[in-house]
């Protein structure tokens, strides 16, 4: 190995120790707190300061919580809480509202008589959001008085103001975050903010938020309570699918461990949907909490089936995942003191909640099919639909595995397969037909680029069971090509390539086939979206050439931009009625080339809004769809319903 050169002139000695003092830690490593300094970090230090409003509600001091975006970019949340204590600090000698502005890991959260449950258990909340924000401004309603104080870059501006008398109590947070931190910029998605409200609002029964937006030409305003709590979130849920019993089961418990809320149905349709939360953060990787659920769940439908006589003494038991087909549940968990698995808090590792669980739905959930007689006959004909399908299921993933084997080494035959085996490096193409493929393949660097083509539009999986699913030609091709496996067999170590990227035409079918492929991928493959592997390509729609320049547009409303920012010049304007109407150096130069085309990564940041989506669009209700597309689509008259 080959030494690098010294420095020397270097030293390294005492003084040369660093020590970032106060808040200048964050400023200098922001993604160690935040997780990132795009719009998922920026939307997170709106999540940490309503993190403390909610904490103050589920202490039982506070009934309304109120956010606003701010026409000038910034961001207000204010509450009906205690406030936060403004008397002087005993250990740092100053107000205790800039304590915990300025101190890491400062806060009410450590000491067990402030808040028996909360959501920010490592203390770094509201002063990471000061940390990182230009300026940021608190006024605090407590002691029979007002008081302020104002934050640059997460400094004190002066002393903690002490205003006129007043009689309530509360806490307004308003920041601007530093536009040098975020460098993606610092627009708020309203959807994003509406979302998490709701999900707040479903997770604290009678809990008020409200939610206000500033930067349009008129206010938007929506607010959340719901006095049913998760009962209210699995109807919500399941708005749109056809549930086989009326009434959402309900239960909850309480013990030294923690306290329990589970609500469920169960609907027509073929996949479950399992919401799992714990002291109000979704663990959406799971955890104890769920695992003491399922348990539970399973034993008690089998025991009602065999008790019952709808299981034969010959039967097998039913299984886990047949007992979920169809269901919806949210699970709602608070913890003294939650332990989560790695850095994100996604997944609960507490071993007492997942025996407090389990006991206690053990003995639930089997009184309330015994009070519902009707509905869990209901609910083990469902379930013993799914065994057979599963044993069907089973032996159709068999045909595939064995089809492959005959098929170039285990691969399908129409796969157009890269000479790299190094999967970071290759990607895979999954493009619509026979003719797009063709130019894909003479395009491509047959190095690290793969051609897989499928015809016409696939099984639409939302509304069909795995078995039949599996039947599907290109459905089996898909599979085998990506090679990691599919549902609880997946592996993600076996993906084959670690960018695998959906090449459809830019209309509507194209859309339509995109939206099927990704539905497939959310329902069958979640692992691979998680890992950031799946990808949309974003082809043109048109070219256009102006004078000796071409430029390529990838829709209508880009090409009227286009036309008004050259009015008076003349343009020769090219649609591309699909892929295939490309020619190869077109498809490279536009779409292919990692040096110039634009990927949009398909992420799931936020679980619950995924679910909504694809239910809506992918499932059976029309009225549903037909509202959510006149709610989002920019044009939609000549849309047929």
């Amino acid at each position: 190995m080959t030494q690098p050169k010294r420095d020397v002139n270097a030293s390294y000695d005492a003084e040369d120790i660093k020590v970032l003092e106060g808040l200048e830690a964050v400023r200098r490593r922001p993604a160690m707190y935040i997780g990132s300094t795009g719009p998922k970090g920026l939307h997170h230090l709106i999540w940490e300061v309503v993190d403390n409003s909610v904490d103050e509600a589920m202490a039982g001091y506070g009934t309304r919580i109120e956010l606003s975006l701010l026409a000038d970019g910034g961001v207000r949340v204010r509450d009906n809480g205690r406030g936060i204590p403004v008397a002087r600090h005993p250990k740092t000698k100053e107000s205790a509202l800039d304590t915990v502005m300025t101190t890491l890991h400062a806060g009410g959260k450590f000491e067990a008589g402030a808040y028996t449950v909360s959501g920010g258990l490592h203390g770094v909340g509201v002063s990471v959001v000061n940390a990182l924000a230009s300026r940021l401004e608190v006024e605090v309603i407590r002691d029979g008085f007002r008081w302020s104080q104002a934050y640059e870059y997460g400094d004190p501006v002066g002393s903690v103001k002490k205003g006129k008398e007043a009689k309530r109590t509360g806490t307004q947070v308003v920041y601007w975050a530093d536009p040098e931190i975020f460098i993606d910029g610092v627009d708020y998605d309203a959807k994003t903010v509406v979302n998490r409200l709701r999900e707040m609002a479903f997770l604290n029964k009678g809990l008020e938020m409200r939610f206000r937006d500033e930067r349009g030409p008129e206010p938007v305003e929506e607010v959340f309570r719901y006095s049913g709590g998760i009962v209210d979130f699995v109807q919500h849920l399941n708005a749109t699918r056809d549930a086989i019993h009326k009434q959402v089961a309900y239960f909850e418990e309480s013990s030294a461990d923690g306290e329990l809320e589970v609500a469920m149905q169960w609907t027509s349709g073929y996949h479950e949907t399992i919401l799992s939360f714990a002291n109000n953060i979704n663990t959406h990787e799971g955890g104890t909490h769920e695992e003491g659920f399922r348990k539970a769940l399973t034993r008690a439908v089998n025991d009602m089936a065999r008790s019952k006589g709808l299981l034969k003494e010959k039967d097998d038991n039913l299984t886990g995942e047949d007992v979920r087909e169809g269901l919806t549940a949210v699970i709602s968990v608070k913890v003294r003191e939650p332990q989560f698995e790695g850095q994100t808090k996604t997944k609960l590792g507490n071993t007492e909640i997942r025996s407090f669980v389990e006991k206690a739905l053990n003995q639930a959930i089997p009184e309330w099919l015994e009070r519902h007689p009707g509905d869990g006959r209901r609910i083990v004909e469902k379930s013993t639909q799914a065994a057979k399908a599963r044993l069907a299921a089973r032996q159709a993933r068999d045909l595939t595995r064995r089809k492959s084997l005959l098929e170039s080494g285990g691969l399908p035959g129409k796969l157009s397969d890269c000479a790299s085996r190094d999967a970071a490096a290759t990607e895979l193409f999954i493009v619509e037909g026979d003719s797009a493929g063709g130019s894909a393949k003479q395009a491509r660097d047959s190095e690290y680029q793969a051609i897989l083509p499928i015809r016409g539009k696939i099984i639409n999986v939302e509304k069909n069971r795995l078995a039949r699913v599996l039947q599907n030609n290109e459905i089996q091709s898909l599979i085998t090509g990506i090679g990691t496996g599919i549902g609880d067999e997946l592996d993600i170590e076996k993906a084959r390539y670690h960018k695998i990227i959906i090449l459809t035409d830019a209309d509507v079918d194209g859309a339509h086939i995109r939206t099927l492929l990704l539905t497939f991928f959310y329902r069958h493959m979640t692992e691979v979206i998680e890992a950031g592997y799946i990808y949309i390509a974003q082809p043109p729609l048109f070219s256009i050439k102006i004078g000796t320049k071409t430029v390529w547009v990838k829709n209508d409303a880009e090409l009227e931009e286009l036309k008004a920012q050259n009015e008076g010049k003349k343009m020769n304007i090219q649609r591309f009625k699909g892929l295939g109407e490309m020619n190869a150096d077109q498809l490279w130069a536009t779409t292919m080339d990692p040096a110039a085309r634009v990927l949009l990564r398909v992420d799931l940041d936020d679980q619950l809004r995924a679910e909504e989506a694809f239910t809506t669009l992918m499932g059976t209700d029309v009225d549903a769809r037909r509202r959510f597309i006149l709610q989002n689509a920019a044009d939609v008259r000549f849309l047929d319903f």
